[in-house]
């Protein structure tokens, strides 16, 4: 059974508006199939789906001054930082099921408030294939998943870097990111000068992902809240074909079910995305029926014969 877990609410995120690839507005409804919420159900938590937020729809145009759709994506974000930071406010556990990683920025902005209210620390687990510390300088794109991490730091337009009237949201320090393996020539020289904690591919093979996560672990304590947002393009393509980005060379099923047992381990996580899930470019829906698996685990499902 669960461990004393909050109750949950699941925030539909029906969105592709920062990505490049049609398909992530049907993310949320993908795991919702796959059956996420009976899922956490079963592990005794209460769970209620708030159905999904509205905001405009995507208009596929180019970049306009190195961003594309930068209207529309803070429609978005203010959407889902109100509707998480008064998931939070109620004493829940948001889960905001996107929708692409643009979306982060108003879950982590909404998060990082309620911490700074509450006098908790935040360590943000970033789990992806790509460091998304992008700007409107060093990406030809202008797609804004790839930049939220950077806005979240307080480096991309100010819309997006005060959407919570602070600003940065979080400082380079509270964020750990796992499983990167694709990052661009100047988004490199932007993730060294800014100091983020990666632990990319090559030091996961050296070391292992235990020791890994215990570094990216470490330091959390009661008055730490644990925000876990979950790209599933972190995983290996060869398990998870169904995100527009994919990238070879990603955590196995083991592996991922470790990061995440570990996660649940620790007892802090209070909030959770669920991002960039492509029902279009998937098999049969199999990337969104392990997604649901690996949640399962965040919440207290082990693979191990232990207490």
């Amino acid at each position: 059974m669960s461990r004393n877990y909050p109750p949950v609410s699941l925030i539909g995120v029906p969105t592709d508006i920062g990505a490049g690839a049609r398909g992530a507005l049907l993310g949320p409804d993908a795991l919702r199939i796959a059956g996420l919420g009976d899922a956490l159900v079963a592990r005794g938590i209460d769970v209620v789906d708030r159905g999904n937020l509205v905001g405009p729809r995507n208009p596929w145009l180019p970049p306009t001054d190195g961003y594309r759709h930068l209207a529309e994506v803070v429609a978005w974000n203010r959407a889902v930082f109100e509707a998480v930071g008064a998931e939070l406010s109620d004493g829940r556990l948001p889960i905001m099921l996107g929708g692409d990683h643009c979306l982060g920025i108003g879950s982590i902005t909404a998060v990082a408030r309620h911490c700074r209210v509450t006098g908790k620390q935040l360590r943000v687990l970033w789990l992806d294939a790509h460091a998304d510390f992008n700007t409107s300088q060093v990406t030809p794109s202008g797609n804004i998943h790839g930049m939220p991490v950077a806005c979240l730091c307080g480096i991309g337009p100010e819309v997006l870097t005060r959407l919570g009237g602070d600003a940065p949201a979080i400082t380079a320090d509270q964020i750990r990111q796992i499983g990167i393996r694709s990052v661009d020539e100047g988004e490199k020289r932007l993730v060294k000068e800014h100091g983020l904690d990666v632990y990319d591919m090559r030091y996961i093979d050296e070391v292992g992902m235990r020791r890994a996560m215990e570094e990216a672990l470490e330091g959390i304590d009661a008055d730490t809240h644990v925000h876990v947002s979950f790209d599933v393009d972190f995983l290996d393509p060869a398990i998870a074909p169904g995100v527009g980005t994919t990238v070879p060379g990603g955590p196995n099923y083991r592996e991922a079910q470790l990061v995440m047992e570990m996660i649940a381990d620790s007892g802090r996580m209070g909030s959770l995305d669920i991002v960039e899930l492509n029902p279009l470019l998937d098999n049969r829906n199999e990337t969104a029926v392990l997604a649901v698996d690996l949640v399962e685990s965040l919440f207290g499902k082990s693979t191990l014969m232990r207490d």
